[in-house]
């Protein structure tokens, strides 16, 4: 069978997806759960049955500095052009419980009125893919589901990234679950099958931050032409991790996600500010703190991370904005690593600014 044909079947499965109501097969085959955003956290997922019918053995487990309720973290890449995978395959059923599952809703699907022309056809052929060994050329077929295997692996099925906004890139993973042996890997043909990289990738887009709020002199109220001080104490930043991990029998992996502060960018809320250094990028120090604490004697000299309000905030204030960027990388299963793009997380605070009164005398 050729790529048509396969593509004919993929549409077959999204066929029987809309008729039933349900996203079974072209949408999460697991939920990606994550853990409380508290550093070591875990989650403990298992496979089972509910008021939905049978659910997945497997869920992508979340721990670190990650949102605590499966959310889009806080971190920006400086990469515009990169993203998490919109999708990816991964363990989905064993044999009997696929076999229950899909054969009941090809059968719902076959009785549905109006259920014919092309979509019939491809529900007729994806039936006989699984049950009476209907393959292709690259793709085998199964007999009966390959229930006499069960527990020896398990069918993979595509998994949708619920915070990709493309709808067409969340549904591109359409090929048909196809069955993977304990211990081997996915076939290369599949190359949205999950790996650390791809978790890696799923674990800096949770990644959860500090926030960034800088320490003042003078604090809260400054006076135009004078330097306002700012500094990141060392033990305010350190380095943040991340991790997803998969783990069912025959098939492990995992990765964990390492953001490292590089630098401080201020951002005075006016133009009408100077920032020290001009570029108003603080580099970190050698040990982990930002720009100098002021201290006595320090008045009327130039700080090495600061601000200089050149006018009046008036009756309002100034929105002094603090972004740190980020080195991301990460590590994972079978010694695999790589650098993943900067991230950036900014927040803002108020600064008031006061013309210097003039003392008359």
């Amino acid at each position: 069978m050729n790529m048509p044909r396969r593509a004919a079947l993929g549409a077959g499965v999204a066929a029987l997806a809309l008729t039933l109501g349900v996203t079974t097969l072209t949408a999460p085959a697991y939920s990606a759960e994550p853990s409380s955003n508290v550093h070591g956290a875990g989650t403990n997922e298992k496979g089972g049955k509910d008021d939905t019918g049978i659910y997945a053995a497997a869920r992508i487990q979340y721990s670190g500095a990650v949102t605590h309720d499966g959310s889009t973290g806080n971190v920006t890449s400086s990469d515009v052009n990169w993203t998490p995978p919109p999708c990816w395959y991964a363990p989905y059923l064993g044999a009997k419980d696929f076999k229950k599952k899909m054969s009941e809703q090809i059968e719902s699907a076959k009785n549905t009125p109006g259920m014919g022309g092309t979509a019939g056809a491809a529900i007729g052929e994806m039936q006989q893919h699984y049950e009476d060994g209907y393959g292709w050329t690259d793709t085998p077929g199964y007999k009966d589901y390959n229930v006499d295997k069960d527990g020896e692996g398990m069918f993979w099925a595509a998994v949708e990234n619920p915070d990709e906004p493309d709808i067409l890139k969340r549904s591109s993973c359409n090929d048909l679950p196809f069955w993977v042996e304990n211990g081997d890997a996915p076939p290369a043909r599949y190359e949205e099958a999950v790996t650390p990289e791809i978790l890696a990738a799923l674990a800096y887009q949770r990644m959860q931050l500090p926030d960034t709020k800088v320490t003042l002199a003078p604090e809260g109220t400054t006076k135009v032409n004078l330097p306002t001080w700012a500094w990141l104490d060392k033990a305010v930043f350190g380095e943040v991790q991340a991790t997803a991990a998969l783990d069912v029998p025959g098939f492990a992996v995992r990765a964990t996600t390492t953001a490292k502060p590089v630098s401080l960018k201020l951002e005075p809320g006016t133009t009408d500010a100077e920032t020290f250094p001009a570029s108003g990028e603080c580099v970190f120090n050698a040990d982990g703190s930002i720009g100098k604490p002021y201290a006595k004697g320090d008045a009327g000299t130039t700080p090495p991370c600061g601000i200089r309000y050149l006018r009046s905030s008036g009756d309002g204030v100034f929105k002094l904005r603090a972004t740190i960027t980020w080195k991301i990388s990460w590590t994972g299963t079978g010694d695999t690593g790589d650098d993943l793009p900067d991230g950036t997380f900014g927040t803002t605070q108020d600064v008031t600014v006061k013309e210097i009164q003039a003392v008359v005398r």
